[in-house]
């Protein structure tokens, strides 16, 4: 018998707003200078809420979100304020602890 896998997907456990903020937090953490890498977690999180419902909150088309989340590039800052505020997030600056 064949053995067959299937693509992880985390967009479909991220299931509350606690999961995907501490998702998002997670990212922020680990992404050091990668702003991609942060692109791709928003994106998991944007797909988790339904691309069609951010992107339309967000003021951007779906297909050019999807491009700006797929962690192929680094999107613009602008789109990604206008993707976390849609998502009902924000950046809040702090410093840094050593």
């Amino acid at each position: 018998m064949a053995k067959t896998t299937t693509r992880f997907d985390v967009a479909e456990h991220l299931r509350t707003e606690e999961e995907m903020q501490a998702y998002i937090e997670a990212a922020f953490e680990d992404a050091g200078d990668d702003a991609a890498f942060i692109a791709r977690a928003v994106g998991d999180v944007a797909r988790a809420r339904g691309m069609s419902y951010i992107a339309r909150d967000a003021g951007l088309s779906r297909e050019s979100l999807y491009k700006a989340l797929s962690g192929e590039r680094s999107p613009d800052f602008a789109t990604m304020l206008k993707v976390l505020r849609a998502l009902g997030l924000r950046l809040h600056p702090e410093p840094l602890t050593t």
